[in-house]
C-alpha cells in the first residue's frame, strides 16, 4: 500500500523575516466572526436598508444624483435606460448592470410607488410582467424627484468620494418631503429586512407640518392626518388597529382586499358578474387567475363559470371579470375568493431604516421626526450657503458702484499703471475711504483687493447709466435677501416656518386624492364581520327589499321569516336607520329603484346585502347606498322609493307626487327589455319628492313647505301610461312646495291610527291622521303646524302611516314625542328628526 502524503502545511516563517513584519495569530472562528460582521454591516449600510432622512437605498440615490448630474431633468428629453445605467455603474454604483436596472423599474412604475421617481417611456412593466430590456426604454427624472435632488449643490448634505475615488456623491439627498413613507422600501440584509408601507403624499405632508409646529404632538393626532397607508393600487385595507400598532411600535400585520363591483352579467339573465377594480397591492390578474384554477381544480371554490381578464393599460387599467354561474350567491362567491386567493393578502410592516448609519425599527412620529431634523438642518445649510453667496456677490457690486462713482479716478490710475497687479495695488491704495452712493445715501467705503481685481475684469459696457442703475437695484436686492436669510438663522420659530411652508407647495403641486379605502376596527372583527351571510347556492324564496331613509338598499332573509302563535303579522324593529320603503320579491328576482327625476332602474335582488337580524332587530346599516347600485344616474339623481318589477293581477300602480303638486298613478306596465325607463313626465325644474305602491284602498296624502296637509281619496286620480304626467294634486300657496307625498291604506285598521309628523326648527308634532278632514284632489289643504316667531318653513315632515320613528341624516334613533290632536298646535320644543320612516311588516 503507497504511504499517505501527509496533508499538513508548514508556514515558512522566514519569508517573514523582515524589518517590522510580524506573524499574528488569530482562532478561524474569531476571524470568520469579524468577516462576516464587516461583511453584514457593509450589507445593511451600504446596499440593503434605506436611510430614513431621504428614503432611499445607497442604489436608487446613485441613479438619481447621476440622472441630475446627466441633466435628465422633466424639462429635457427623454435617454435610453442603458445609457444611465452605464453611467451610474461606471460612476457611482460597482455592481451589476442588471440590478441598476431592476432598481430603476421598481422606481418608474406607478403600481409600486404613489409618486414615482422616474418618468419612464417605453414598456416599464405591469403587475404581471417585467420591463423591456434597458436599451428598449427611456427615462428621465419625474417632477417630484426633483425635489429630492435640488440642493445638493448648495453644501446642503455631506459628499464623500465615490468607489473608485475619481469622484464625489452625496450621502444622502436634500428631500423635500418624507420618501421613506410616501413610497415605501423594500430591502433584505444580513440579518434583518425592511418592508415599508407607501402612504398618501398630501396627508403625510399635513402631519409633518403639524409636527413642525407642534413638536409633542401624540400619535393619535398625527393619525388624524394620516388614517393610514394609501397605495398606488388602490385597494381595502382592513383594521385599523393593526395600522395603530405598526405606527406606534414601527412593526404589524395589515390585510388589503381588492376593490369589487357586482352587478348583472351583460347579456344574460340572472347571472351574476364580480368585476375586481382594484387588486391588492403587488398582485396582478394572473396571480390570481393561477389561484383560482388552482382552486377551482381542488374543489375547494365553486361557483365560477368563467374568468376573463379586460385590463387595458391605456383606460381602465386592471380589470378582471369573473363570472358566476346561475344561482350563485355572489357575496358568498366573494367571500370564498377572498379567503382562498390572493384577492386579499398580508402585508407585514417593518420600519426597520438607518438612522445615524445604524438599523432602527421606528414609528410613525419618529419616522416624521427623523426627516425633519434632515430637513432642518438642510434649509439650515442651505440658509448658510446663500447668505455666503449673497454676501460675496453684494460685496463686488459694492466695488463696481465705488468704481463707477469714482470713475475719472480709476480710469487715471488704470491708465498710468504698467499691468494688472500695479492697477490692482494702486486701485486698493488710492481708493481707500472715498464716497459712494448705496441704498439711496453716501457713505464711506474702502476697496479691497477683490474687489480691484473685479473691476479690473468689468467690460467697458457697464459704464452706462443704465448699468449703474442696475447695479444699486442689485445692491438694494442682495441687502434685502441678507437680511431675511440671517432672519431664518437667527430664528428657530422662522425656520419651522420655512420648512412648513416648503412642504406645503410640494403638496399642493403634487398632492393626489386617496386611493385606498381604510376599514376601521379590530382585523380579526373587521373580518368576521365582512364574510357574507348566507349559501352559495341561493333558493329563488321570497323576501323582502328594503330602503332606509338614508338612502340604503338591503334584502331581508327569507329564512328569518317567523309567524306568531296566532298567525297575526309582526314587526321587525330596527337599529341605527329607520325604513321609508319595502317591497316583496325573491330572491333572484328584480326590483325598480324610483328615483326623483321620474325614472326606474331595474336591479336584481341577489346582488343586495342581507341584513342580519337577531331577536327581531335589523341593522339597516348593512345596506349598500341606493346611488351606488342604480346604474346611469344623473347629476343631483337619489333613489326615494321602490316598486315590485313581478307585479299581482290585483295591483293598483305605482302613486307618485311631485315638488310641484302634480300627483300620478302610473300603470304597472314596465318595459320588458329597457333597465331604465320613465315612470313620469316631469315638468322643468319638477322632481318626485314621494313614491309609494298602492295595492289597495288608500288616501294619498300631500304636505307642504308652508306646514298645509291635504288628503283625498286615491280613487278620484285616474291611472295613466308611463309617459303621462299626471294631475294636480294640491293647489300650493305662492312660494310654496310639496315636501312629502305618500299614501295610506284605509281598510288596515289593525295597527292603530295613522300619524302625521311634522318639524319646524325645534318645533315637532306627531298628529293623528284623522284629525285631517279627507277633501278634494286639487283644492288647499288645512293647517298642521302652528308656528312661533321666525318660523315659516316646515323643514322635516314624514309618515301618513302606522307607528311612525324618527331619526337623523346619519342615522341615529330620534324618540318622537305622543300624539297631539291638536291639528294647529305648536308642537314640542326637541331636536327633531331630520328623517322620518316605518317599522317592517311581515306576514
Amino acid at each position: 500500500m503507497a504511504r499517505r502524503e501527509s496533508t499538513k502545511q508548514t508556514i515558512n516563517l522566514a519569508a517573514f523575516d523582515t524589518p517590522g513584519a510580524r506573524v499574528i495569530d488569530t482562532p478561524l472562528h474569531e476571524e470568520v466572526q469579524k468577516s462576516y460582521g464587516e461583511y453584514g454591516y457593509s450589507v445593511i449600510t451600504a446596499r440593503g436598508l434605506p436611510d430614513a432622512r431621504d428614503g432611499l437605498k445607497p442604489s436608487q440615490r446613485r441613479i438619481m444624483f447621476a440622472m441630475a448630474q446627466m441633466g435628465l431633468r422633466p424639462e429635457r428629453g427623454y435617454v435610453k435606460s442603458s445609457r444611465v445605467v452605464g453611467e451610474v455603474m461606471g460612476k457611482f454604483h460597482p455592481h451589476g448592470d442588471a440590478s441598476i436596472y431592476d432598481t430603476m423599474v421598481r422606481m418608474a412604475q406607478d403600481f409600486q410607488q404613489n409618486t414615482p421617481l422616474i418618468d419612464g417611456h417605453g414598456a416599464w412593466g405591469t403587475l404581471d410582467d417585467g420591463a423591456a430590456a434597458s436599451r428598449y426604454t427611456e427615462c428621465r427624472l419625474s417632477p417630484v424627484a426633483t425635489l429630492l435632488v435640488d440642493g445638493t449643490d448648495e453644501e446642503t448634505v455631506d459628499f464623500r468620494p465615490t468607489y473608485d475615488g475619481s469622484g464625489v456623491e452625496p450621502v444622502v439627498l436634500p428631500a423635500a418631503f418624507p420618501n421613506l413613507l410616501v413610497n415605501g422600501a423594500d430591502g433584505i440584509a444580513v440579518g434583518m429586512s425592511t418592508n415599508m408601507i407607501p402612504h398618501n403624499l398630501g396627508e403625510v405632508i399635513a402631519a409633518t407640518r403639524w409636527l413642525v409646529k407642534h413638536p409633542n404632538a401624540t400619535l393619535d393626532k398625527l393619525m388624524s392626518f394620516v388614517p393610514g397607508p394609501d397605495l398606488p393600487t388602490g385597494g381595502i385595507l382592513l383594521g385599523l388597529d393593526a395600522v395603530r400598532s405598526a405606527y406606534e411600535t414601527g412593526r404589524g400585520v395589515v390585510r388589503i382586499r381588492a376593490r369589487v363591483e357586482i352587478g348583472p352579467l351583460a347579456g344574460s339573465r340572472g347571472r351574476q358578474a364580480i368585476t375586481i377594480t382594484e387588486f391588492p397591492y403587488g398582485i396582478g390578474p394572473v396571480k390570481v387567475i393561477e389561484a383560482i384554477q388552482k382552486q377551482t381544480g381542488e374543489k375547494r371554490l365553486q361557483g365560477i363559470a368563467d374568468v376573463k381578464t379586460l385590463t387595458d393599460m391605456t383606460t381602465d387599467g386592471e380589470r378582471m371579470v369573473i363570472e358566476c354561474k346561475a344561482g350563485v350567491n355572489p357575496q358568498a362567491l366573494l367571500a370564498d375568493l377572498y379567503r382562498l386567493t390572493p384577492m386579499e393578502v398580508s402585508f407585514g410592516i417593518n420600519n426597520n431604516v438607518l438612522v445615524n448609519g445604524k438599523p432602527q425599527v421606528l414609528g410613525l412620529k419618529q419616522l416624521l421626526e427623523v426627516f425633519l431634523d434632515h430637513r432642518f438642518e438642510v434649509v439650515t445649510r442651505r440658509t448658510r450657503y446663500r447668505l455666503r453667496r449673497a454676501e460675496e456677490r453684494r460685496h463686488l457690486v459694492e466695488g463696481m458702484l465705488i468704481a463707477l462713482d469714482n470713475i475719472d479716478q480709476v480710469v487715471r490710475i488704470i491708465r498710468a499703471s504698467l499691468d494688472t497687479a500695479e492697477a490692482k495695488t494702486r486701485l486698493v491704495a488710492e481708493l481707500a475711504g472715498v464716497r459712494v452712493r448705496l441704498g439711496g445715501r453716501q457713505v464711506t467705503r474702502s476697496l479691497d483687493e477683490v474687489q480691484a481685481a473685479h473691476i479690473l475684469d468689468m467690460p467697458l459696457r457697464r459704464l452706462v447709466n443704465l448699468e449703474v442703475e442696475t447695479l444699486r437695484t442689485e445692491w438694494a436686492s442682495l441687502t434685502e435677501l441678507i437680511a431675511q436669510l440671517q432672519a431664518i438663522l437667527d430664528s428657530d420659530d422662522l425656520l419651522r416656518t420655512v420648512v412648513s411652508d416648503e412642504l406645503a407647495a410640494v403638496a399642493k403641486d403634487h398632492a393626489s386624492p386617496r386611493l385606498t379605502t381604510l376599514l376601521d376596527g379590530d382585523l380579526k372583527q373587521v373580518l368576521a364581520a365582512s364574510v357574507p351571510a348566507g349559501p352559495l347556492e341561493v333558493a329563488d324564496d321570497p323576501c323582502q327589499v328594503v330602503l332606509s331613509a338614508t338612502g340604503l338598499v338591503a334584502r331581508t332573509a327569507a329564512a328569518s321569516e317567523e309567524v306568531t302563535e296566532t298567525g297575526r303579522r309582526r314587526s321587525a324593529r330596527t337599529k341605527h336607520d329607520v325604513i321609508a320603503a319595502t317591497v316583496e320579491a325573491t330572491a333572484r328576482g328584480q326590483v325598480l329603484l324610483l328615483t326623483n327625476h321620474g325614472r326606474a332602474v331595474k336591479t336584481d335582488v341577489l346582488t343586495l346585502p342581507t341584513l342580519p337580524e337577531h331577536a327581531g332587530v335589523l341593522s339597516l346599516r348593512g345596506g349598500v347606498s341606493g346611488t351606488e347600485i342604480a346604474s346611469g344616474l344623473r347629476p343631483g339623481e337619489r333613489v326615494i322609493g321602490l316598486a315590485p318589477l313581478a307585479v299581482p293581477d290585483t295591483a293598483i300602480g305605482l302613486a307618485l307626487g311631485t315638488k310641484h303638486g302634480q300627483v300620478k298613478v302610473t300603470r304597472p306596465e314596465w318595459p320588458v327589455r329597457s333597465d331604465v325607463f320613465d315612470v313620469i313626465g316631469l315638468a322643468d325644474g319638477d322632481e318626485v319628492v314621494g313614491t309609494t305602491w298602492l295595492s289597495g284602498p288608500a288616501d294619498m296624502v300631500f304636505v307642504s313647505s308652508d306646514g298645509q296637509v291635504l288628503r283625498f281619496d286615491a280613487a278620484k286620480v285616474r291611472p295613466q301610461g308611463l309617459s303621462g304626467g299626471g294631475m294636480a294634486g294640491i293647489n300650493l300657496a305662492a312660494g310654496a312646495h310639496v315636501v312629502w307625498f305618500g299614501a295610506v291604506r284605509t281598510d288596515d285598521t289593525a295597527h292603530g291610527e295613522p300619524q302625521v309628523v311634522v318639524s319646524s326648527g325645534d318645533q315637532v308634532k306627531v298628529t293623528p291622521l284623522s284629525e285631517y278632514p279627507a277633501k278634494g284632489r286639487a283644492t288647499g289643504g288645512v293647517a298642521t303646524l302652528r308656528y312661533l316667531a321666525g318660523q315659516s318653513t316646515t323643514i322635516a315632515v314624514g309618515w301618513a302611516g302606522t307607528r311612525p320613528i324618527g331619526c337623523t341624516r346619519t342615522g341615529d334613533p330620534v324618540t318622537l314625542p305622543d300624539p297631539d290632536p291638536r291639528r294647529g298646535g305648536s308642537g314640542v320644543t326637541m331636536t327633531g328628526p331630520a328623517l322620518l320612516g316605518h317599522q317592517i311588516e311581515r306576514e
